[in-house]
């Protein structure tokens, strides 16, 4: 039961989406470096329009040879990327074979370097920086229910695609989900929007019954629709073309796909393509983390976690809570509780104390993921179906939903 009340919208897109292929190419050549390196630092960052990539970016390895070898490779895994993603049509997309690549790597700051590379084995923070994690008990992955549904719509359209369910559905999607939170405390979706590329040719009255019966009603159940529920596909008529070649891409244009879907604040950083000192990334999974546990050991229905870093400092400078006005607990207290597991070495029996860079390695992960999974960032991933052992605020232990790698948040 939803402690909100009226309507949140959210949205997401598909991994051909110009802004999610940008994405995908800088977590594969982050996956590239971690492969060889995994304390590699890499800040990479990717540009796509019609028929052109431009990838660039700070690297830094322990031996250059890594470095070179990434760099050589990089055209590669761009060509690769696209092609797993499904284009192949630069006539009404990109063709991965025949598209411009270019590549542009520099090397990390030395002070940048200066910051981060402690003599005690500390990492200090890449960037100064504010980072929200949030968890809400009105879905089982303890994601909002908007930003949820959305996912599950493109996840849905996807496989219709890529199975060959739906053969005249392109890769280029988004869809948007409006829920309305009822005074009785139920959560119903008064509107569905999702607009897809598709095949030349193809009859929109066609399209839209495939969409509405294959994709949108299983996902979202009679039991999930408002009186008023109503469907919005391809509002604006033909789809025909997508990607590149309809619109430019960008590294981290889509922080709100990635992470709650407008439910709270977000701190503007991005995650694709950063090792863990970018505390944008690593902060980022490590404040939804500790607001999962929150949530999960039943002390309220909904949290917001803040972190802070300061640029070379090892340690947060805040830690602040919002429990979203749940009565009878005090957010400073937990505040403290989450701050005290923060610290390293503050629970021996804790595998993950510690939230400077070094330990957010565990919190956020720094091994390779398989490129499918870069897709979004949080909630998303099969593993956070499962339970696992975690520290519960209130002195017990509480089963809480695992996150162990960088995707399982």
């Amino acid at each position: 039961m939803s402690t909100r009340r009226g309507l949140l919208t959210s949205e997401s897109v598909s991994a051909g989406h110009p802004d999610k292929i940008c994405d995908r190419i800088s977590d594969a050549i982050l996956d590239a470096f971690l492969t060889r390196d995994s304390r590699a630092r890499v800040a990479c960052e990717t540009f796509v329009a019609d028929q052109r990539v431009i990838v660039a970016g700070e690297f830094r390895t322990a031996d250059p040879a890594h470095f070179a070898a990434v760099r050589d490779q990089a055209e590669a895994i761009v060509r690769q990327t696209l092609r797993e993603i499904g284009y192949g049509d630069a006539a009404h997309d990109i063709d991965p074979d025949r598209c411009t690549v270019e590549v542009y790597f520099n090397r990390q700051s030395p002070n940048i370097a200066a910051g981060t590379d402690h003599g005690n084995g500390a990492i200090g923070a890449g960037d100064q920086g504010m980072m929200f994690g949030y968890a809400s008990d009105e879905t089982e992955r303890l994601m909002p229910l908007p930003i949820w549904l959305a996912h599950q719509l493109i996840r849905r359209v996807t496989e219709a695609r890529v199975s060959g369910q739906l053969p005249f559905l392109r890769p280029d999607a988004k869809s948007q989900v409006t829920v309305r939170y009822q005074e009785d405390g139920r959560a119903v979706v008064d509107t569905v929007v999702l607009s897809t590329q598709h095949a030349p040719g193809l009859e929109l009255a066609q399209l839209r019954e495939a969409i509405l019966e294959d994709v949108i009603l299983p996902v979202i159940g009679e039991d999930l629709r408002s009186r008023s529920f109503r469907t919005l596909i391809n509002p604006a008529g033909a789809f025909e073309i997508g990607g590149p070649k309809g619109d430019t891409g960008l590294t981290g244009r889509k922080i709100i796909v990635d992470t709650y879907g407008g439910a709270c604040p977000h701190g503007g950083g991005a995650f694709s393509g950063k090792d863990a000192t970018k505390v944008d990334r690593s902060g980022a999974y490590v404040a939804r983390w500790l607001a999962k546990h929150v949530v999960a050991a039943g002390i309220a229905p909904r949290c917001t976690v803040q972190l802070a870093y300061a640029i070379g400092v090892a340690e947060p400078v805040s830690v602040a809570v919002d429990l979203h006005g749940h009565p009878g607990v005090d957010p400073e207290a937990v505040a403290q509780a989450l701050t005290a597991t923060l610290r390293p070495h503050a629970r021996g029996d804790h595998p993950r104390a510690g939230a400077g860079p070094a330990d957010l390695r565990t919190h956020g992960g720094v091994r390779p993921l398989r490129p499918r999974r870069a897709r979004f960032h949080l909630g998303t991933h099969a593993a956070d179906r499962g339970a696992g052992r975690g520290v519960g605020m209130t002195g017990v232990e509480t089963e809480i939903p695992s996150c162990s790698c960088r995707l399982i948040l």
